[in-house]
């Protein structure tokens, strides 16, 4: 007995009538509705049924024949053929605790209280757009030939002369490689240096995306403590004198906002210099510090070429622009060239072509002075509200630290916190272990908009109070 279908039809649609039959049992079968072996209608029945001339019915068969879909025989019948079962693919959500389900949650937003992304009210957004307009025209018009893989040389010039002017890096263009991103230039140096199997300090806490691309890269991690000076280079150095790379965060250590330390930052490049040992710095930051004028880079002091400075877009002005560069050390130039051309070009030209004219032009600079007044009033605000609420909280760079007093569940606190549009980052997943970990919410300060202060921090410490 041939199994019913029921299969709907959509005479008004502009797919055709074969097409939508032949959708519909190849579906049926794929899910599973129509098993192997399974009988199905002689086309003409199935004809009557639907309503359709017998030809069109027949057209759908023959195609679900040629696809070995289904098998015709004149005494047995139309069956569904026998073929293997496979899983049905579904875009499953990440596996609980797995490290794309933190990424997710980190990333999502847009939200009050999230970090890592600028704010939305200074970004120059009509300038930006005509700006990549007339990139996008000169990218089509221009001939079809493969771009330098390490970038457009006019943004590399452009990036050249903004180092030297605000971060007290001298270098060429050509040490400049650009890339998709801090991540994009983090890959990158990772296949240049080829460290697996070695050990490599990282800040703990420091930043959780990074140890894991350390980890994923096969380095061994060695969590290093920071305190208010950055990284502490003596317990480094009496644990771990064997790393072989060191990244750190030292304009704003993130995620506590220290610098550091002139004295520690001499002794690192001292000891990396004499035990060859590589340097990433992550200036995530660049020059966006809202209190004060922001230190040069590390790689400033580096005079024997062994720190690899990597800055971004994402943080400065969005990080959908996905654009970062990485300032490689002389010697390590032509490496760095050729690991892009051969494994990780620069991103498409429009986008650096406008980033450039952004830069050219100074609206770079004007931009990074409008947003920094914006972020130290945002930043005061923030600060007076959560102070008049508990006296566990710092300004630390681009966020509040809000600490968690008896080890209250941040995670479970950010996770509620996230249904009323809020999005504080707890403050344990940053530490490399379980068993150091402390426990707070950090609270960006550029998605804290004076008007929703006030009534932000009130649903917070609500739902901190329903966790302590």
């Amino acid at each position: 007995m041939a199994k019913p279908l029921g299969l709907k039809l959509d005479r008004s649609a502009k797919t055709p009538l074969t097409e939508q039959i032949h959708r519909g049992i190849r579906a049926a079968i794929e899910s599973g509705v129509l098993t192997p072996g399974a009988r199905l209608p002689s086309w003409q029945d199935l004809a009557a049924q639907l309503g359709v001339a017998r030809g069109t019915v027949r057209a759908a068969y023959e195609k679900l024949s040629s696809a070995q879909l289904i098998v015709a025989a004149r005494a047995a019948g139309t069956h569904v053929a026998d073929r293997p079962s496979f899983p049905v693919r579904r875009d499953n959500a990440p596996p609980p605790g797995s490290f794309m389900e933190m990424y997710q949650e980190l990333t999502a937003g847009p939200a009050i209280f999230q970090m890592g992304v600028p704010a939305q009210e200074t970004f120059p957004a009509k300038l930006l757009a005509r700006i990549r307009a007339q990139a996008v025209r000169v990218e089509t018009s221009a001939p079809a030939i493969y771009p330098d893989p390490r970038g457009e040389s006019a943004l590399r010039r452009e990036i050249a002369a903004y180092l030297a002017l605000a971060r007290g890096i001298e270098c060429a263009p050509s040490q400049i490689i650009i890339t998709s991103g801090f991540s994009g230039g983090l890959g990158l140096a990772l296949r240049v240096l080829r460290l697996e199997q070695k050990k490599a300090w990282v800040e703990d806490p420091g930043f959780p995306f990074t140890r894991h691309g350390l980890q994923l890269a096969g380095l061994s991690i060695a969590p290093i403590p920071v305190d208010v000076d950055g990284i502490d280079v003596d317990y480094g150095l009496k644990h771990t004198p064997d790393a072989a790379l060191v990244v750190v965060t030292p304009g704003q250590q993130a995620p506590l906002g220290s610098t550091l330390s002139l004295a520690r930052r001499v002794r690192l490049i001292d000891w990396a210099a004499q035990s060859k040992t590589w340097v990433i710095e992550d200036d995530y930051l660049s020059e966006l510090q809202i209190k004060g004028r922001a230190t040069p880079a590390l790689a400033s002091l580096d005079r024997a070429g062994c720190v690899i400075h990597i800055g971004s877009f994402s943080k400065t002005v969005t990080p959908a622009l996905r654009l970062g560069f990485v300032v490689a050390p002389a010697a390590l130039a032509a490496r760095f060239a050729e690991a892009a051309a051969c494994l990780a070009p620069a991103p498409g030209p429009a986008v650096q072509l406008a980033t450039a004219d952004f830069m050219r032009d100074g609206h770079y600079l004007r931009h990074l002075r409008r947003t920094k007044r914006v972020y130290a009033a945002q930043g005061d605000a923030l600060l007076k509200q959560l102070r008049a609420r508990t006296a566990n909280v710092a300004l630390s760079g681009l966020a509040a630290v809000l600490r968690l007093a008896g080890g209250a569940p941040d995670l479970a606190i950010a996770r509620e916190a996230a249904s009323f549009g809020l999005a504080p980052t707890p403050l344990s997943l940053w530490y490399a272990s379980k068993a150091s970990a402390q426990s707070g919410l950090l609270l960006g300060v550029a998605t804290s908009p004076q008007k929703k202060i006030e009534a932000s921090c009130d649903r917070l410490f609500q739902i901190i109070s329903r966790h302590t």
